[in-house]
């Protein structure tokens, strides 16, 4: 039996855990008003006084075992912060970013194990922390996430530590927090050119005004004026992004800048509201209600993520405990479970217990086995929520996306618990003009291997970039007990080279295996190569590949067109992109006239005592 809450305590977290109506619309978000409900007291930011006592006393009780873990996990991270080196202001490439992340999770580290034992030490080497990065000559504000996420650090510290930090001490702090973040986020807002972020929607939009929201409000009383001014500015601002959570919770740059969106979110959303009763009504946006099950549907049961929009390579989940912080929020105790699960495996984060949910009396059911992000245009479907199960995702989606690659209809797939497709993921971020002008076709960014279409597992047309203005639907999603299959449209990406272009996913025969089938009404003729990357070793035999990884095996058939054959090519690149050591593409490449060419691949797990089922007939894609 897993150790319970008792009911005392279980109300106790609840009833200090902020509520949310919709009255939180209610108050005015202009600049003179937007700090009447200021909390005049410290700590004031995502973890009062108040919430601290029923954490230390659910630490204390002693019956929760995995709370027990995440309190030794942070206590272990705060010693190993007592031992780092002072913080300097180095950059990397363009980038103070490494240093800004480094000073946030000291500062989270540090402070909380202060709040939590009392030790002075803790608190001690967090200020020296704070007051070492207020004397940098700035906090580079031309990449401006670097300034967002030293506020964010700066202004937790300081609202943590208020009451550790005397007058002159809190007035240095307070001073650099002003001069290196909020002033050049005021001018941000006002139009500098590093504040082009304020109109975006996607990630940098949520960061900036996230880490500005929590270094605004740590120090708002002293600076009713221009903290007033950057909280109204950040309200006006954010809302932009969290539109892009509609209608059903994907997000379009994928599940890792998902995770820094989130997360940014949510410290900005909780601020608010620790600190002025309210986060006016911005959590209602649609869609962000779901969002927490975008980042589940995309695990894999390798735990890897489906790799898209400049996902780290060979990215897998861990821990997310804005998770806890969802859970809490929109009531979805799946959420909450999901994150226990993952902590049973790996370190626990200081927001982990900041946002600590604890174990459901029921367990809720499980996820659903696939799902559809209509507003991303991604599919997931898989055999079950085991280790074993196979799974593919797929995607459609913008070419233009922020952080896109040339890979609309990409999939990657797992089954007997490995990954056999898979995506590269991004490359060196200071390579030059990484992030060039997307627009043009022939773009520096779009020559990169790992970002234009040669590497993906998508098909090429005499291996030609696809349209980098292009954009791709998923046109038909069917979910059944039997079978799960996706079809989408990209014609966009292949014109005009072809009329019609279409890929299907199916999972098939008691989801078992994989059919993926492309269709082109080609305008011309053309060499269509289909491919996929892979890191299995591979022998081909004509229309036959095996692909073995350690005693796992995979068997790869062409079903169409007759007489094509499978070849194997490397995926290595020289520097400066990255080698990519080890993997190779599967190949198939077909000469084909002007009109309809069909290419299916048939992608089956080997089971032990197991025969392969005979090929399927094949249908049109219009037909399934």
């Amino acid at each position: 039996m897993k150790p319970k809450f008792s009911l005392v305590l279980v109300v106790s977290l609840l009833l200090s855990t902020p509520s949310y109506s919709a009255e939180s619309t209610m108050p005015s978000t202009a600049p003179a008003s937007v700090l009447k409900t200021l909390r005049r007291d410290h700590p004031r930011l995502l973890l009062t006084d108040a919430q601290l006592t029923d954490l230390k006393a659910a630490i204390e009780r002693g019956d929760d075992a995995l709370l027990a873990k995440c309190h030794r996990d942070v206590l272990r991270s705060a010693d190993k912060c007592l031992r780092k080196e002072p913080l300097r202001r180095v950059l990397a490439g363009p980038r103070l970013l490494g240093v800004s992340r480094d000073c946030l999770n000291r500062v989270y580290a540090l402070g909380l194990a202060y709040r939590l034992t009392g030790k002075e030490q803790y608190a001690a080497r967090a200020v020296e922390d704070l007051l070492a990065v207020c004397a940098f000559e700035d906090w580079n504000p031309s990449h401006f996430l670097d300034t967002a996420e030293m506020s964010h650090a700066v202004g937790i510290g300081y609202d943590w530590l208020h009451s550790y930090m005397d007058a002159p001490t809190r007035a240095k702090v307070r001073d650099g927090l002003v001069r290196l973040g909020l002033k050049p986020g005021f001018e941000a807002y006002e139009g500098a050119r590093f504040g082009w972020w304020r109109k975006s929607t996607h990630n940098w939009n949520q960061v900036c005004n996230g880490g500005l929201i929590c270094g605004a409000l740590a120090i708002a009383e002293d600076e009713p004026e221009l903290c007033g001014r950057i909280v109204s500015e950040a309200l006006a601002s954010l809302p932009k992004a969290m539109a892009s959570y509609a209608p059903d919770g994907g997000w379009i740059e994928g599940p890792g800048y998902w995770a820094y969106a989130t997360n940014y979110a949510a410290y900005g959303l909780a601020a608010l509201h620790s600190a002025l009763g309210t986060d006016f009504g911005i959590s209602n946006a649609a869609g962000f209600e779901k969002t927490g099950r975008f980042p589940l549907h995309l695990t894999g049961p390798t735990g890897l993520y489906f790799n898209f929009a400049d996902v780290h390579e060979n990215a897998r989940r861990r821990t997310q405990p804005v998770l806890f912080w969802l859970a809490k929020r929109f009531d979805d105790p799946a959420l909450a479970v999901a994150e226990r699960a993952a902590l049973e495996h790996h370190s626990a984060d200081p927001r982990h217990l900041i946002w600590y949910v604890p174990a459901p009396d029921r367990q809720p059911g499980p996820l659903p086995h696939d799902a559809f992000f209509t507003g991303v245009q991604v599919a997931c479907l898989r055999s079950a929520w085991s280790e074993d199960a196979l799974f593919v995702a797929v995607k459609g989606g913008d070419n233009q996306a922020n952080h896109a690659h040339l890979d609309l209809g990409s999939f990657e797939f797992d089954a007997l618990g490995a990954r056999w497709v898979r995506d590269l993921g991004s490359d060196d971020y200071n390579l030059p003009d990484y992030f060039g002008n997307s627009r043009k076709q022939n773009s520096k960014r779009w020559s990169y291997y790992r970002l234009g279409s040669l590497s993906h597992n998508i098909p090429l047309l005499d291996d030609e970039n696809q349209n980098c203005l292009a954009k791709a639907k998923i046109v038909r999603f069917v979910a059944d007990e039997d079978a799960a299959l996706a079809v989408v449209d990209l014609s966009e990406a292949y014109a005009p080279k072809a009329t019609r272009a279409t890929r299907g996913l199916a999972l098939r025969d008691g989801r078992t295996r994989l059919l993926v089938q492309d269709e082109f009404e080609l305008a011309v003729p053309a060499e269509i190569s289909w491919g996929m990357t892979t890191d299995a070793a591979v022998e081909v035999s004509g229309d036959t590949a095996v692909l073995k990884l350690g005693d796992k095996t995979l068997q790869a058939k062409i079903l169409s067109p007759a007489g094509a054959k499978f070849e194997v090519v490397s995926a290595e690149r020289q520097p400066p992109e990255k080698p990519n050591t080890g993997a190779r593409r599967l190949i198939v490449r077909v000469r084909a006239e002007k009109g309809l060419t069909r290419l299916a691949v048939l992608l089956s797990p080997v089971r032990a005592n197991r025969s392969l089922l005979p090929a399927p007939a094949l249908k049109p894609l219009a037909k399934w």
